[in-house]
């Protein structure tokens, strides 16, 4: 019987789809060719970080500035303390010496008693007391005390006691040594710490080109003119309430003046008036961290100083004087205010009226009137 052919196709091992196989070999291709590429391509580089703008070399400088200026008030305070430290341990030396001129005196007296003793035959013992430690314990193991008249018992007490307050006071004036020489160290890290403020924020200033310097002196001037605006629109608002307050006293022209509470009255701006006539007078003297006068100023030291002329003594530092007086808001501040401006309240000015003040702006400026809103302010004080 014939075998019968079968109908069936054999089994092929290749794809059917060429689609499909065209697909994978076009894969094959690219993966190919971009291995190849990747290959044969330089290696990537990380890009160099881009260069500072100048809003942002200008927020660095101020930042900078705020932070020397933090750090004058700390030096301010510390040398404040090593100055009051220092004058404790001269007082304490001064002492140290007045007792010590009492025990030689003391001493001498017990001297003439050995030697008349000595003279008058006395056991010859006697003469050694003054070359003791302490007379006193040498006398009671000699036995000697009843030999003494009342008046030889009573110096060699008044020695005892004199020996005993200067060795008390030597020891306090070691001691206050001691801490002076570590006040004075923490003075110096401190010095150096507005010191490298200060020369990083020249550094940045240094490095900028023509170009930058002029874009800064523009962001400079925006930020004034800004200022200044809202200076006007406060003495616009001085001005209506002056305004409202002379048609008030002109209603109650018969009735008797008050000084108002927070020193507002008369007396305190007659006082005002002094501190203000003193902060004038030195418009144009130099900034200098640290600097109290005459020549040169702080911010704090410029007002310690103008209010000091009006007979008002001021604490040191921006964080001290803040806390003398009265506080008062901005919208009602007077002429000799105080206002003190940042969260750290590192920087104050003398408020003149019409939103300006006199203050000591930072270093490379002098002292001058500039708006209250040049910075942000913290609050204000009515010193008097």
């Amino acid at each position: 019987m014939p075998v019968l052919a079968s109908h069936r196709k054999p089994r092929s091992t290749r794809t059917h789809s060429p689609a499909v196989g065209v697909t994978t070999a076009a894969a094959l291709a690219s993966v190919t060719l971009l291995s190849t590429q990747s290959a044969e391509a330089a290696p990537v580089t990380p890009s160099a970080p881009s260069a500072p703008t100048v809003e942002e070399i200008q927020k660095k400088v101020d930042d900078l500035y705020r932070q020397a200026g933090t750090a004058t008030q700390e030096y301010n305070r510390a040398k404040e303390a090593t100055d009051q430290q220092r004058t404790k341990v001269d007082g304490i030396l001064d002492d140290v010496a007045r007792r010590t001129d009492a025990v030689n005196e003391s001493r001498r007296a017990l001297g003439s008693y050995a030697a008349a003793q000595y003279r008058g035959g006395a056991v010859g013992p006697t003469a050694a007391l003054i070359f003791a430690d302490s007379p006193q314990a040498y006398f009671d193991q000699t036995h000697l005390m009843d030999r003494l008249t009342e008046r030889q018992r009573g110096a060699v007490a008044d020695y005892e006691s004199k020996r005993a307050a200067a060795a008390k006071q030597r020891a306090e004036a070691t001691k206050s040594l001691e801490s002076l020489t570590d006040s004075q160290a923490a003075l110096q890290t401190k010095k150096r710490t507005v010191q490298s403020k200060l020369a990083e924020a020249r550094t940045l200033l240094a490095r900028l080109t023509a170009e930058e310097k002029a874009r800064l002196a523009e962001l400079e001037r925006k930020r004034e003119a800004e200022a200044r605006r809202q200076a006007e629109e406060k003495a616009k608002a001085e001005a209506a309430e002056a305004e409202r307050r002379r048609q008030a006293e002109a209603a109650a022209a018969t009735a008797p003046t008050t000084p108002s509470t927070g020193g507002s009255g008369s007396t305190y701006a007659a006082k005002a008036e002094k501190a203000l006539d003193f902060a004038r007078s030195q418009i144009g003297k130099p900034y200098v961290w640290g600097a109290t006068g005459p020549s040169s100023y702080d911010c704090s030291g410029l007002t310690q100083a103008a209010w000091k002329a009006a007979g008002v003594d001021l604490p040191r530092t921006t964080w001290d004087q803040v806390e003398v007086g009265t506080r008062v808001a901005t919208a009602d501040l007077l002429p000799g205010d105080l206002v003190f401006f940042y969260d750290d309240i590192s920087h104050v000015g003398l408020y003149i009226g019409d939103g300006m003040m006199i203050h000591a702006p930072k270093p490379g400026a002098n002292v001058r009137e500039e708006s209250i809103y040049y910075m942000p302010i913290y609050g204000s004080v009515r010193p008097a």
